[in-house]
């Protein structure tokens, strides 16, 4: 494992955390330690583009052919984070019978967005030859993520004509499960040295503050045709409680099926943690959706 210590700035210059997302960063980082069980066939570092970071990792249940897949990009503002903050989660979705993909991405400011989206797309175009290499369905694509990377599995899966453009099959995805996911980037008047200014001199660095809305899931859900859970925690941040909250009825209107799971008692980090846990409601409400889906013949 060579992921960098999450208070150092790595190649990419990753900025230093705040300390409670520090604590989140650290604690991810020793889980990806852990030996994974010989069911699991763990192939990392496969590459989908030039870039050191358009690399992802794949966990599936050994022996496994045409599984359901989860892709799960990891958070960190769009400026951090690493793919091995999802690692802790293989033995979980492996025992569901699905192959975990953990993609990383390109990172602002050295990358500001739509970089990180361009990504998910090259990603799930890569995906669609290679899936069954590892046992896994190129129609039967889950999408989620934690926080920022909530909010790529939402653009990933609302962006449909971005599908066609990347040359991605109109009925791989079947379903987007994004957690404390950032659904809105808008703000009237962030705060000085606040995570929500920091979207405008980093994450947009270069572009025109009103392209907020041209990478904010809220204004893309028009039409939408793939089947939503929402969730988040009780204490989140105020932006992803309010974002979620505005985007459910928007996705209720349209011809998918959307539903918003709020966890009591959980903070944005904890939402999250509680993956490590098996038991946690969310692997049973995967489980459901993935259920719910039946492959055409």
């Amino acid at each position: 494992m060579s992921t960098p210590a999450p208070h150092a700035l790595d190649p990419d210059g990753q900025p230093r955390l705040p300390p409670v997302a520090m604590d989140y960063a650290r604690t991810v980082t020793d889980w990806a330690q852990a030996p994974l069980d010989a069911s699991i066939t763990a192939t990392p570092d496969q590459t989908y583009g030039p870039h050191r970071l358009q690399r992802f990792d794949v966990f599936a249940p050994r022996g496994a052919q045409n599984a359901p897949v989860l892709v799960f990009w990891h958070g960190g503002g769009w400026t951090n984070g690493y793919r091995q903050w999802v690692r802790f989660m293989a033995p979980h979705v492996t025992a569901l019978g699905m192959v975990l993909v953990a993609p990383s991405y390109r990172l602002a400011p050295a990358h500001p967005l739509p970089a990180a989206l361009d990504d998910a797309m090259t990603l799930l175009a890569c995906l669609q030859t290679e899936l069954p290499a590892w046992g896994g369905s190129p129609r039967r694509v889950y999408l989620a993520g934690h926080s920022a990377g909530g909010h790529v599995a939402a653009m990933t899966a609302l962006r449909r004509q971005a599908w066609r453009t990347h040359g991605v099959a109109d009925d791989m995805v079947q379903g987007c499960l994004p957690i404390s996911g950032i659904m809105d980037l808008h703000d009237p008047q962030p705060a000085p040295q606040s995570l929500e200014e920091r979207v405008y001199t980093t994450v947009l660095r270069g572009l025109d503050p009103l392209q907020d809305a041209v990478h904010s899931p809220l204004y893309w859900t028009a039409g939408n045709r793939v089947p939503f859970d929402l969730s988040m925690g009780e204490h989140d941040s105020a932006r992803v409680l309010r974002s979620n909250r505005r985007m459910l009825p928007l996705l209720q209107a349209q011809q998918a099926t959307a539903s918003l799971h709020v966890v009591a008692g959980l903070d944005h980090f904890h939402t999250h943690l509680q993956l490590r846990d098996p038991a946690c409601p969310w692997y049973a409400q995967l489980a459901r959706r993935v259920h719910a889906h039946t492959e055409p013949a």
